[in-house]
Order: structure tokens, then C-alpha cells, then sequence
């Protein structure tokens, strides 16, 4: 069975996460959406709520698995049975810094592979960082969030 780990903090999971699980799914018998804790980055969402989101809008893929850690991220992809990662592109700035992981983690684990897709067309722009931002400040962020996600984040701002 080839499994596939989809890491990130996903403060708040977006559409263009959704779109790249959804399609991931198609490619791999389970992919493992891995919510990192990532308390350096203060989280706006605690573990459970970012874990109860990815759910509302993922729970529909049969073959995915959500799970939490708090690890260095090879001994947590060793965990799940995989020795690769799936991570998303949306402009030639991310390329730089998932090129330098992918070789660190390379390094540390031989046998690791990054496996990158790039977002469709229509989410290319979209990052929780924004998305958070225009919640904070009011903004509609329907178009970039599932439903569960959109009510969520109205509450936090209210």
C-alpha cells in the first residue's frame, strides 16, 4: 500500500489544502493529512479544532487518515508506513525553501521522497495566513474556505 503524508500546521485548512488532498487521494492508496502541533507558530486553532475542520471538509475521502504530531517529521512518516511526504507549490518562493527541506530530509532519512503538486489554477493564491487576515478583519473568505472553516473563523473574530 503506497501512503503519503501531507504535513503542515493548516491554521486554517483552505481550499487550496482541499483541492491537493482530493487529488492526492486519486494517486495514493491513503494519504495521512498531518496536523503539525507547531506551537512556535501560535496556532490560532488549538490541535482538536484544526483536526474537527480538516474533517468537515475531508471526511468525505474514504482513504484519508487525519492525525496530529508533534515529531521530527521523518520519524513521524516512518510512523505512518511511508518514507514520502506530498507538500504544494504555489509560486517559485515556496519551491526554495521545500527544495531545502526535501534535501535535509533526504539527508536525514535516505530513502525519504518530497512529492510536489501545484495547486489548481483557482487556489494558487490562497494561504491560511490570508485567509486568517481578512477573517480578522472582516472580509469574506467564503470562496477560500469550506463552510465549517468560514463559521469557525467568524466565531474566533466576533
Amino acid at each position: 500500500m503506497k501512503t503519503i503524508v501531507y504535513p503542515g500546521t493548516f491554521d486554517p485548512i483552505t481550499n487550496g489544502h482541499i483541492d491537493l488532498v482530493e487529488r492526492a487521494c486519486k494517486l495514493f492508496d491513503k494519504v495521512v493529512l498531518a496536523i503539525a502541533i507547531s506551537e512556535k507558530k501560535k496556532p490560532l486553532f488549538s490541535l482538536e479544532e484544526r483536526e474537527e475542520l480538516a474533517l468537515a471538509a475531508l471526511g468525505h475521502l474514504p482513504n484519508l487518515e487525519i492525525r496530529g504530531f508533534d515529531s521530527l517529521l521523518i520519524n513521524f512518516v516512518q510512523e505512518c508506513g511511508s518514507t514520502s511526504v506530498l507538500r504544494g507549490l504555489r509560486a517559485v518562493s515556496d519551491f526554495e525553501y521545500e527544495f531545502q527541506m526535501a534535501n535535509m530530509n533526504r539527508a536525514l532519512m535516505p530513502e525519504f521522497e518530497s512529492v510536489f503538486l501545484t495547486p489548481s489554477e483557482q487556489h494558487s493564491y490562497i494561504s491560511s495566513s490570508l485567509v486568517r487576515e481578512i477573517a480578522a478583519l472582516k472580509g469574506d473568505i467564503t470562496p477560500f474556505v469550506h463552510g465549517a472553516v468560514a463559521d469557525a473563523l467568524v466565531k474566533k473574530f466576533s
